[in-house]
């Protein structure tokens, strides 16, 4: 079977009950933590496995490296051996907000060196409107071996950006909405702004309002003028910005790391030298 990136509400129900397929719910909402897991708890694709923004795809926060730093890759290989996933198994990843969540996975999957994973199009939201079976049953899974095979040119700290971002033929991205990267608006960091030489593209532009990501020739017309260069991608904590290295990746371009910090982490710093 071909590699998927991306997968449809009706291919993952045909898929759903194949030996290789894992299911990870990623609904969360920065605004409520405990929602996602409620949401969950009460319905969720069967075979689904959750998968918490705060406890399983971050670490706690310290005085720098922003509000999502990487979680503890040996509990979070872990968890995902538990949840019988190893280097056969297709991961597909859903939330409800756009891919912002399923996102996180999908890139920290791929930073663990597993490529075998993808987005479901549309997600929780495609699933209901084709009224796919829902369940609040918690599944056992059978435990594998999940190996991980560290890829660090996936991300960069505030060291290789600020080392890195004026050079020629490198790029910074900026991934929030254009209010916070103008600096009129800044709803949870302490200092608004962005990055001096940042440039502006918004993660919600790669997806329509109803949660379907734009076709592969989209996203190359979208990306067309970074073609060849090198690519760093921030938001405010390295959450959002995964949607847009997804869209890259659609788009061919897979000369793009993370900065995991982003604006969160870079405001630390900032705020230590006032």
């Amino acid at each position: 079977m071909d590699i998927p990136t991306v997968v449809s509400a009706a291919w993952l129900y045909e898929h759903r009950e194949d030996t290789h397929i894992a299911i990870a719910d990623c609904r969360f909402s920065l605004a409520d933590p405990e929602l996602g897991q409620q949401q969950y708890n009460i319905s969720h694709i069967p075979g689904a496995s959750y998968f918490d923004l705060n406890k399983d795809l971050s670490s706690p926060v310290q005085q720098h490296g922003g509000r999502h730093p990487l979680p503890d890759l040996e509990v979070l290989t872990q968890k995902l051996s538990t949840m019988g996933i190893d280097a056969q198994t297709l991961v597909v990843a859903y939330d409800d907000s756009r891919f912002a969540f399923a996102a996180r996975l999908w890139w920290l999957l791929r930073y663990l060196g597993h490529d075998r994973v993808a987005v479901l199009d549309g997600g929780f939201t495609a699933w209901q409107s084709l009224k796919l079976p829902v369940t609040d049953a918690i599944s056992t899974k059978t435990p594998k071996q999940f190996i991980c095979h560290l890829q660090p040119s996936l991300r960069v700290d505030i060291t290789d950006v600020k080392a890195r971002k004026d050079l020629p033929g490198v790029v910074l991205i900026d991934s929030r909405e254009i209010p916070r990267f103008l600096g009129e608006s800044e709803p949870i960091d302490p200092i608004a702004g962005h990055i001096s030489g940042a440039v502006n593209y918004p993660w919600q532009d790669v997806s329509s309002s109803d949660g379907y990501l734009y076709s592969p020739q989209e996203q190359r017309q979208h990306w067309q003028q970074l073609q060849g260069r090198e690519i760093i991608v921030y938001c405010g904590s390295g959450v959002t910005a995964c949607v847009n290295l997804l869209s890259l990746h659609l788009a061919g371009i897979d000369t793009s790391a993370l900065y995991v910090g982003s604006w969160s982490d870079w405001c630390s710093y900032l705020l230590v030298d006032k």
